[in-house]
């Protein structure tokens, strides 16, 4: 799980026009005299990401403008994950946190939204005091109508807007957009895979497609705020479907917009691999060579058990298609260690897999239950042992470093371009992503933010890479 602290701006606005100005009614010239002040804070996925810049645009309409720390806000939410136990632990923890701040204003709004908000929204409401709104991942076009009538309507607190809509694919809604380099546009929303170990379709629904004419309007819109790299999202994004669009000709359209210069997409499902798709990717200029493909497994009774719907042998069949399409294509995936059920033999597969296919970059996790979900109903002797699914999740680790460092020292003195996305954590340096996705640290300051620099890379970790300017 990541935790990010989104400072989001409107279109054309600077870093400097976010910061204490009044905010305006909604189409008046004139100061309002209520103070509106968000703090949003995000954790989890990209999808999270996104679905904040969409909250962040309906209480914009309303006139609130983002700050950067919790103590000068008027509305905190924050927007939650559900896929791992630590995620929704640690937003309990801040939860806590946060209620320092009603000390000072007392009618500070605490909102919870996303996913966790779904799954327990109810429970929270009841067992922690000072959540004044939880709301789902379908609620997020009215939230800021709804804080406002808590704060000045006299609502009471404690609302939840929890119901699923199978219709909500939050077309007409602007966004506004998180200080970065990457446009994330949501493609998708949902799942139908229901994979056992996830909680996902249980907390945003099945599968809804948007209008690829909606998607590409955002991909243009974009283009004109400053964005050149467009990331599209959905769940199973490689599953989408709109009449007679398929994910291959949406990709090959975005691809295509005139200023877009770098296309990635997160996260498809390996059935969804099609010929089709892998020749937009080998095809057009501006989709990375770069694909996120996960696994869970390298056992075929776990891929069953987890519902994956394919095989190992099949899952490499899409390895091979893609290598011999693209042969310097980045791939990375997911594993999960200490399934149910999982035997020494089926970790064993799942090793052998990382060995064959050599990945890039890899997310590895030990099994997290998750309430609800069907792998939770798995008989309890079924169950491993929590010191034996650590042990796997660290010999995996240490399997995956091993190949990542090998993988990375081949790359050691090629040039690359980066796109320069922050300031690295060591001072005079920048960081930024190769098309192909990998990290690269060097001399630069803020000003190259945005820029796409020719590097050499001359050293490396295994994870990131240090370079120097080429030109």
């Amino acid at each position: 799980m990541t935790e990010r602290l989104v400072q989001l701006r409107a279109p054309g606005e600077s870093r400097e026009e976010t910061g204490d100005r009044p905010a305006p009614e909604p189409g008046s010239d004139h100061v309002q005299p209520a103070s509106r002040r968000v703090f949003i804070e995000t954790y989890g996925c990209q999808m999270n990401i996104n679905d904040t810049e969409l909250m962040a645009g309906k209480l914009a309409d309303r006139g609130y403008v983002q700050v950067e720390e919790p103590g000068r806000a008027d509305v905190i939410l924050i927007n939650t994950c559900a896929v791992r136990e630590n995620a929704e632990q640690r937003v309990r923890g801040r939860i806590g946190q946060l209620q320092q701040f009603r000390q000072e204003n007392p009618d500070l709004v605490l909102g919870v939204t996303g996913c966790m908000a779904q799954r327990i929204g109810d429970r929270l409401v009841e067992e922690m005091d000072g959540v004044d709104l939880v709301a789902g991942p379908d609620a997020y076009r009215d939230i800021g109508e709804r804080i406002d009538q808590i704060r000045f309507g006299g609502l009471e607190r404690g609302q939840r807007l929890l119901e699923l809509d199978g219709s909500e694919r939050y077309e007409g809604m602007d966004a506004v957009r998180e200080e970065g380099v990457t446009a994330w546009i949501t493609v998708q929303r949902g799942c139908d895979h229901r994979c056992t170990f996830c909680i996902v379709p249980y907390v945003r629904g099945g599968e809804k497609n948007r209008d690829p004419s909606a998607v590409l309007s955002e991909a243009r819109e974009a283009v004109e705020r400053g964005y050149s790299e467009i990331t599209l999202l959905g769940q199973t994004v490689n599953s989408y479907r709109w009449e007679n669009w398929d994910f291959a000709r949406l990709l090959r359209a975005v691809a295509l917009v005139p200023g877009v210069r770098r296309v990635r997409f997160t996260s498809p499902h390996p059935n969804d691999v099609t010929e089709r798709l892998v020749d937009v990717m080998a095809e057009e200029e501006a989709v990375c060579r770069q694909l996120h493909l996960p696994a869970q497994s390298g056992s075929d009774w776990m891929l069953k058990r987890m519902v994956r719907r394919y095989t190992v042998d099949e899952y490499l069949e899409k390895v091979r298609m893609l290598r011999d399409r693209i042969p310097d294509i980045a791939l990375s995936t997911d594993m999960i260690v200490g399934f149910p059920g999982e035997r020494e033999v089926d970790f064993r597969a799942t090793l052998d897999l990382m060995r064959e296919v050599r990945y890039d970059d890899a997310f590895l996790y030990r099994y997290s239950p998750r309430e609800g979900t069907p792998a939770t109903r798995f008989p309890e002797e079924d169950f491993v042992e929590d010191e034996v699914a650590q042990r796997r999740l660290e010999e995996l680790i240490e399997l995956h470093r091993e190949i990542q460092r090998d993988i990375a020292e081949n790359e050691v003195d090629r040039d690359v371009e980066v796109l320069v996305e922050e300031p690295a954590r060591s001072d005079g340096d920048v960081l930024g992503k190769t098309e192909r996705n990998k990290a690269v640290v060097f001399p630069g300051d803020e000003d190259l933010i945005g820029e796409y620099v020719s590097v050499r890379l001359t050293d490396t970790t295994g994870a990131t890479f240090r370079g120097e300017r080429t030109a």
